[in-house]
């Protein structure tokens, strides 16, 4: 996350499954939106209030989009952390547009009222980066190799 981003956590609900894309270059990338509903007790009536529904529009990159498409299904309450980003556009009619959504660091099942089985994701190269040939996992007992140089990448930058 940059300077300047706004970062933000939601929980709520997919409103369908998360729909796989992938760009001319190749990334994938996942569309799914988030309703997230506040519900308020109302004591005079001693009944649960629904309030007005948010409906976010979320997009994930990568890996991470295709280990929800994988993982996630509509109704399925999560927890969804990333960047709120407003997207603006023009009409065909000339007339200015715009709408926030949110760009996903970090989405997985809420737990509050389900449980999960987590499986951890296979790596096409076995979990080893291209510049080092060392484990990319941090939890790896495998012994790191020499740290890269100041200013280098170990691994090819996310974008």
């Amino acid at each position: 996350m940059s300077a300047g981003d706004t970062p933000i956590t939601i929980v709520g609900n997919l409103t369908d499954d998360p729909e796989l894309k992938f760009t001319q270059g190749g990334a994938a990338m996942a569309r799914f939106t988030i309703a997230s509903t506040p519900r308020v007790y109302d004591k005079t009536t001693n009944q649960w209030q629904d309030g007005n529904a948010l409906f976010l529009r979320a997009t994930a990159w990568r890996d991470l989009a295709e280990h929800a498409v994988e993982s996630l299904t509509k109704g399925m309450r999560v927890v969804a952390t990333g960047r709120l980003v407003q997207h603006n556009w023009k009409t065909e009619t000339g007339e200015n547009r715009s709408m926030l959504g949110l760009d996903v660091d970090e989405i997985g099942p809420s737990l509050r009222f389900a449980t999960a089985k987590v499986t951890r994701a296979q790596r096409a190269n076995g979990g080893a980066t291209a510049a080092t040939g060392r484990a990319a996992d941090p939890w790896s007992t495998a012994t790191p190799g020499p740290a890269p140089a100041v200013g280098s990448y170990a691994e090819e930058p996310p974008f």
